[in-house]
């Protein structure tokens, strides 16, 4: 699926199913309460902290999956298509940073 697809296929089911978006703050809180959700699963997974019984189960692509969930509704609202934003991001990371990780000693 290409990301004008997910954006396409997001925006039916909102449409379908969803009656409406949720508004754009809405939309922004929810994000931020999706990425904690994948923080606390990263943090228990390869971080130092162990898992609670609440933790068990929770599966980490659907916890990004979520987060992407949530993202694409945000571009549709605000009429951002996300390739590309992302072709235009690629651009900028890479003639900013074409040789600064290359040079960096601590990636070594």
């Amino acid at each position: 699926m290409s990301i004008q697809e997910a954006q396409d296929q997001v925006d039916q089911w909102i449409k379908t199913y969803g009656v409406r978006y949720f508004s754009e703050l809405t939309n922004m809180t929810i994000l931020t309460e999706e990425v904690g959700e994948l923080a606390r699963i990263m943090a228990r997974t390869y971080g130092d902290q162990s898992f609670k019984k609440s933790d068990l189960g929770k599966d980490l692509g659907d916890e990004m999956a979520d987060v992407l969930w949530v993202l694409i509704c945000l571009a549709n609202q605000t009429g951002i298509n996300l390739t590309e934003a992302l072709e235009k991001n690629i651009a900028k990371k890479t003639e900013r940073d074409k040789d600064r990780h290359r040079q960096n000693s601590k990636l070594s």
